[in-house]
């Protein structure tokens, strides 16, 4: 069976013992086989993610949904079940905060039909850009307070309320908390405005600016609890004029920002991309001709072809020289 003909069953709460074994034991005496089970624990809360088949099992599947949920209160942890027979198209949760750059792409791309997903919700630490999500009969929420500090328990309550798959940081400026990221784990997109490793954090223009870069660019990345420093999936670059200043990076970078979000977006969609030591490879049978992780081909036309280093050439000399 392929990955996307199981039922997707995932568990998250505090920590205690049993907690796999009751929910094992509850799919074995149901008949259902478990194919795949990844689970982690980070400061105390707990996450399981497990794909089942449930082709053989010895209940209706909402029996089984309704015993997986009595049995979830009864641990303390939220269970969510999704069946292979469901909407198969994924839901994102879209986080913003004031720049509608990236937010707008994404909304035009599913508008266009160039996104493979459903749009659950916005929501935003302010209220700036509810107007464009009405706009695109998109809910929006806004969660911060005046400051525009989140309240991440009402956040968590909506990307669940919404049954979101995938959540996108379409320039969401804040940092998002550990019980957050940990609970979408490799779920999370965030799009960040530097070539990185180079220049994390707050102001990535003006510290390109002050470095004195020639070539600056923009990051989509999926977030861990590293600010920044998730695995790479997309990037793209542009020139630095001399005498730029940070405004003409922005002008520079916005476009890009939402293009290089958006390629990253759909490459986790399609499951064309996985994570391996921290890094990101294309899977095999990906035409990595159909994508852009990088620069475009027409740059690397450009670009130089030699002199580069020859190593039989270098070995013939070296083997000359020895002989003379």
């Amino acid at each position: 069976m392929k990955a996307q003909e199981y039922t997707e069953i995932t568990i998250v709460g505090t920590d205690d013992t049993g907690l796999i074994a009751n929910i094992t034991n509850l799919l074995f005496e149901r008949g259902i086989n478990i194919e795949n089970l990844d689970q982690a624990v980070q400061d105390g809360l707990f996450r399981m993610t497990m794909h089942v088949d449930t082709t053989g099992m010895v209940c209706r599947p909402e029996t089984l949904r309704e015993d997986l949920h009595e049995l979830g209160d009864d641990l303390g942890v939220s269970v969510q079940i999704r069946f292979p027979t469901e909407s198969t198209a994924k839901r994102l949760g879209i986080l913003v905060t004031k720049e509608s750059h990236c937010l707008e792409a994404i909304l035009e791309a599913k508008r266009d039909g160039e996104l493979d997903a459903e749009i659950g919700v916005v929501i935003g630490n302010h209220s700036d850009l509810e107007h464009i999500a009405t706009a695109y009969d998109v809910p929006f929420y806004d969660i911060g307070d005046e400051s525009g500090t989140p309240d991440e328990e009402r956040l968590l309550t909506l990307l669940s309320e919404y049954d979101v798959d995938l959540v996108v940081l379409a320039r969401y400026m804040r940092i998002l908390g550990p019980e957050v990221v940990f609970r979408y784990e490799r779920q999370i997109i965030n799009i960040h405005p530097s070539l990185l490793p180079a220049f994390p954090g707050a102001e990535p223009y003006r510290q390109a600016i002050d470095a004195g870069v020639r070539i600056a660019g923009v990051t989509a990345h999926y977030a861990t609890t590293d600010l920044d420093q998730g695995p790479i999936i997309t990037q793209r670059v542009f020139d630095v004029p001399d005498g730029a200043t940070e405004t003409d990076l922005q002008r520079r970078g916005q476009p890009l920002e939402a293009d290089a979000l958006l390629e990253a977006i759909k490459l986790h969609l399609s499951d064309s991309i996985y994570v391996h030591r921290g890094t990101t490879h294309l899977r095999n049978g990906v035409d990595n001709e159909s994508v852009q992780l990088g620069t475009p081909e027409e740059l690397h036309n450009v670009n130089p072809s030699g002199p580069i280093d020859d190593p039989d050439d270098r070995m013939e000399q070296n083997v000359e020289a020895e002989m003379g």
